[in-house]
């Protein structure tokens, strides 16, 4: 049986009047009673597009061609940022950014909970737009065409590798060798065989993780030392799975030396944590966020205080700074021992970490049953649905969350309200600016009525 034929696209670019924007940050247009998404375009623009897809409902486009521009747009920063899948909002204005978030939060609140905090506060917005991103994974393709190693980020909207040669969002120790790695890469008799880089960097020493598919020969390991060496970067391997991740260099004396560090100066906190762990990519939002949770819960004397998916300790060390009985617990036991670690390398003594299964009722746990007067709550992408069900068996005062996806904040926040909490206030932090990536802040109060 022999496979339908796509239909050809039309090669004749398309002009298209942006409305709005998608909560991806494409342009949208309408023509003829069709949806027309445009990477690259602003709301008020006119552009040229070339069409990239085609389906029954919608079209997908890229513009090509400016006709009339918005005072919104801006020269991108990066010269890949057209075809980079790594960020999509280059073109627009930070101000203009930050505005699109808040507009994106204020949606998912309307449509998804329903409510409103009574309070919007300003956005919280990075002093550094470029060179913040500290965390990231990195593609690596060895393309027999061009005979060359590609390193970074998929193209928008397939699964090619954008080949570029720096990166200007990612820190310089990572983002200005990119061309030395794809360079050192290529020498690499297994040049074929390395699937991809994961970068981490702390304040004082930046590290790549190298997912080698084979084992390596001598020759190949030499070079991913020299490397490390001439660039000042801590060398891992990671044969198969995130337990085989181990430094070659500097070479591991196997006591937990595999560190990098941050540090959280208002707490005079000093924060390690493993390559592979994770930690917020925006060093500077991170500082201003954790001031603004621990501000917001407003620790007392003597008040016992939870921390749900504590993770090394980012937030739960910086409330026991300030006092309390601190409990910080996590679903991964190796974040656990972390946590467990960093409070000992700081002297902490009022603050223990446990692991639970977060994704039902653990108030039956030891740790809980003795309730708590604060909670911050800081969840992945898919939120907390089942636990926000359960807090209020704690009879905390005051529950601040901290959120990576406002389609899970909004829902969580409708059980929160129907559970007898107010939402105070709200407001997103940029903590990925360039992207269209919203995260932010909620703080809930138990209704006293």
């Amino acid at each position: 049986m022999s496979r339908r034929r796509r239909k050809a696209l039309p090669t004749e670019p398309v002009r298209c009047s942006i409305e709005t924007l998608s909560h991806d940050g494409r342009g949208i247009a309408r023509q003829d009673g069709k949806t027309q998404f445009v990477d690259g375009a602003l709301p008020g623009e006119t552009v040229m597009a070339k069409m990239v897809s085609t389906r029954s409902k919608f079209d997908e486009l890229r513009a090509i061609e400016l006709l009339e521009s918005v005072p919104e747009r801006q020269e991108s920063p990066c010269g890949f940022a057209d075809l980079c899948g790594g960020c999509s909002l280059q073109h627009m204005s930070g101000d203009a950014q930050i505005r699109f978030k808040e507009d994106t939060l204020r949606e998912h609140f309307a449509h998804f909970g329903g409510i409103e905090p009574e309070e919007w506060i300003a956005p919280m917005r990075s002093d550094n737009t470029l060179g913040y991103r500290r965390k990231a994974r990195l593609g690596v393709r060895y393309v027999t065409a061009r005979e060359s190693v590609l390193v970074g980020f998929r193209e928008k909207r397939n699964s090619f590798l954008t080949d570029i040669d720096r990166c200007v969002v990612m820190d310089p120790r990572i983002g200005e060798r990119i061309m030395p790695l794809r360079e050192m890469l290529h020498e690499l008799e297994a040049y074929k065989r390395i699937a991809q880089v994961e970068v981490a960097c702390g304040d004082d020493v930046a590290a790549m993780v190298f997912r080698n598919m084979d084992e390596l020969s001598e020759s190949d390991r030499t070079r991913l030392i020299e490397f490390g060496k001439a660039h000042d970067l801590h060398i891992y391997l990671q044969p198969k799975g995130p337990d085989t991740v181990h430094r070659i260099w500097p070479e591991s004396s196997g006591h937990g030396d595999e560190r990098l560090s941050y540090r959280l100066d208002e707490f005079d906190l000093t924060m390690q944590f493993h390559p592979m762990d994770f930690t917020q990519v925006n060093a500077g939002i991170n500082q201003k966020m954790v001031h603004r949770a621990v501000d917001w819960l407003d620790i007392q004397p003597g008040e016992r205080v939870l921390d749900l998916f504590c993770g090394l300790g980012n937030f739960t060390l910086p409330l026991a700074r300030r006092g309390g009985q601190v409990v910080g617990v996590e679903g991964d036991d190796a974040m656990v021992v972390r946590g467990r670690e960093n409070a000992q390398l700081n002297g902490l003594d009022n603050v223990s970490f446990h692991g639970a299964d977060l994704h039902g009722d653990f108030t039956g746990q030891s740790w809980a049953k003795e309730g708590f007067d604060k909670i911050l709550i800081d969840p992945p992408r898919s939120g907390a649905e089942e636990i926000c069900k359960y807090l209020t068996a704690f009879g905390a005062g005051r529950i601040v969350y901290v959120s990576c996806n406002p389609a899970t904040l909004a829902r969580d926040a409708g059980v929160m309200v129907r559970n007898g909490y107010r939402l105070v206030r709200a407001g997103v932090m940029d903590m990925f600016p360039h992207t269209t990536h919203v995260e932010s802040i909620a703080l809930f109060e138990r209704d006293a009525s």
